[in-house]
């Protein structure tokens, strides 16, 4: 497991985490923003419009432009707004924040521009359902199909990276922190009742979000601002450091080890992108059922997206982190092996910045890592060494073997552990939905804050799954035809029972993430500015 994630960082460093690709991402959402006028100001109100009254819809379609912008939103809203801001902070620090909040104010464009290009390609299939989605504006707007069967496997790929595994897994670990629930019976349960959901296709999906989605958002908003008035002398302070350490990087602060500029920036548009999926071209699918009468104006409906999903509660998950202070604490919890790393007793004697500096050059590039054996004793490793867990420095770590202190000789290769069966306890950073639940905690509900987190991460993360199965389910009819559709959904089904029962770690659910959002992102960003002349001649047209 420690090779496979060495192995998908590898290529992360590459691709998602390159600096080239939120470039792209933003530089792709500035040149939309100018060249069509900004309409994520303009035509904001519009969106809110065709929601409450309904007066634009009348074309044909399974869902309302509500169901569509629910149903989007039921897969968009999900572990990333809860664990994934967390994850972002965790590593770009603060500053992270600022760059997700710049990636949805853009991102509402492209959003925007990819829904209403899929709404105007949408067509009927034989079994007499409405599809649509980038690969049909691919092949019918620019005659492209290879590009749409390039988009189709990279987003069916990116089901399982995006609206599967991390979702279960966040799910799972949670519910076993909150209620001591085993992993193995959390996520078994819940994949059987996502089974029974996705049978009912887009109908029962639609109606469904439709009546989950407000619920949702109205809980975790509610538990939010509690937390937030319960701190609220720290959230003014908390923008600042946000704004601040925009400029000149977050510092060491507690056990938080500080982060640059530049992890800031990847990671939060990185995060961001997750979070809302804009450009991705996931959402444009939901959206393309919708009945509303002119395409421009599902765009409009898209604009909301972004805007509820990062602006409003990916804001409140951040704010509520940075003003409770959970973010530089420690606390006690079990290690995982990948993020789990020794130094050796050389390092030892030196101080925190330069057991950074050997913990830095070890996890990227293997440098400086400790290989050899060390003595335990009781539990108790050589108090020579130095271990660092979750990108800090660890404190009253215990073996334990078999539910037993462990006596003997660990043996670790270029830092990490290779001995096996041994579990490692201690004090140490938290991260991804582990973190917001503490910060839920330092609240008015005190120790009964994490519940709050626990189902609301149980809603989103449920609605997520059972959306991106969907979208899963309209690649499969694109790429291989109807009668692959039930290979597809047992395939889903058993990913998402795997990775919630902890064979896979964490960490290594997440770095796999990044990489297939990044898949799907590319091509079809590529196909919408390829498109952009039709882009503007609908809107232009339609503002006639």
């Amino acid at each position: 497991m420690d090779q496979l994630n060495k192995y998908i960082l590898l290529i992360d460093s590459y691709f998602g985490s390159a600096p080239w690709f939120p470039l792209t991402l933003l530089a792709t959402g500035i040149f939309f923003s100018i060249y069509l006028g900004f309409p994520q100001i303009r035509n904001f109100k519009n969106g809110w419009k065709i929601i409450f009254n309904g007066g634009f819809s009348g074309s044909k379609g399974y869902t309302s432009p509500f169901q569509a912008l629910s149903t989007a939103l039921s897969g968009t809203v999900g572990t990333g707004n809860i664990g994934g801001v967390a994850m972002a902070i965790f590593i770009g620090g603060p500053a992270a924040l600022f760059w997700m909040w710049v990636t949805a104010f853009l991102g509402m464009t492209t959003k925007f521009v990819e829904v209403t290009l899929s709404h105007k390609y949408r067509k009927l299939d034989k079994s007499g359902s409405i599809s649509g989605g980038p690969m049909l504006y691919m092949e019918n707007g620019l005659n492209m199909k290879w590009l749409g069967v390039i988009f189709s496997f990279c987003l069916l790929v990116s089901t399982f990276g995006s609206g599967n595994m991390p979702q279960i897994d966040n799910i799972a670990s949670t519910l076993n922190s909150s209620f001591g629930l085993s992993p193995i019976v959390s996520s078994l349960v819940i994949t059987i009742l996502v089974g029974l959901v996705i049978i009912g296709g887009i109908n029962r999906i639609a109606s469904f979000a439709g009546s989950i989605v407000p619920v949702m958002a109205f809980v975790y908003i509610v538990g939010s601002l509690s937390v937030l008035i319960f701190n609220y002398s720290n959230i003014l302070p908390s923008f600042y450091i946000i704004i601040h350490d925009v400029f000149s990087g977050s510092a060491i602060a507690g056990g938080f080890l500080g982060a640059s500029f530049s992890t800031a920036f990847t990671y939060g548009v990185a995060r961001g992108l997750y979070s809302n999926e804009a450009g991705q071209g996931s959402s444009p699918i939901a959206h393309a059922t919708s009945n509303t009468k002119h395409s421009i104006e599902e765009g409009f409906v898209s604009i909301l997206e972004p805007f509820i999903d990062t602006l409003v509660i990916c804001t409140l998950t951040g704010l509520v982190i940075l003003a409770s202070g959970v973010w530089t604490e420690k606390y006690e919890n079990d290690f995982e092996r990948t993020s789990l790393y020794f130094l050796g007793q050389s390092d030892s004697e030196k101080n925190i910045t330069n057991q950074i500096n050997s913990y830095t050059k070890c996890r990227d590039d293997g440098a400086k890592c400790f290989t050899g054996e060390i003595s335990v004793e009781m539990g108790i490793a050589d108090k020579k060494n130095t271990i660092f867990h979750n990108r800090s420095l660890a404190e009253n770590v215990i073996f334990t073997k078999d539910g037993e202190l462990f006596t003997g000789l660990i043996k670790v290769n270029n830092g990490l552990m290779v001995s096996s069966g041994i579990n490692v306890r201690g004090e140490s950073l938290v991260k991804s939905a582990v973190l917001t639940s503490k910060a839920f905690n330092a609240g008015f509900f005190g120790n009964y804050g994490e519940y709050i987190v626990s189902i609301g991460l149980l809603l989103f993360a449920f609605s997520t799954m059972i959306t991106w199965s969907y979208y899963g389910d309209r690649c499969t009819l694109y790429l291989f035809g109807e009668k692959a559709l039930i290979y597809y959904r047992i395939f889903y089904l058993l990913a998402m029972f795997i990775a919630g029962s902890g064979l896979i770690d964490t960490e290594v659910i997440w770095n796999f993430a990044l990489i297939t959002v990044a898949a799907s992102t590319l091509p079809n960003l590529l196909g919408i500015f390829l498109l952009r002349k039709e882009m503007k001649f609908l809107l232009q047209d339609y503002l006639k």
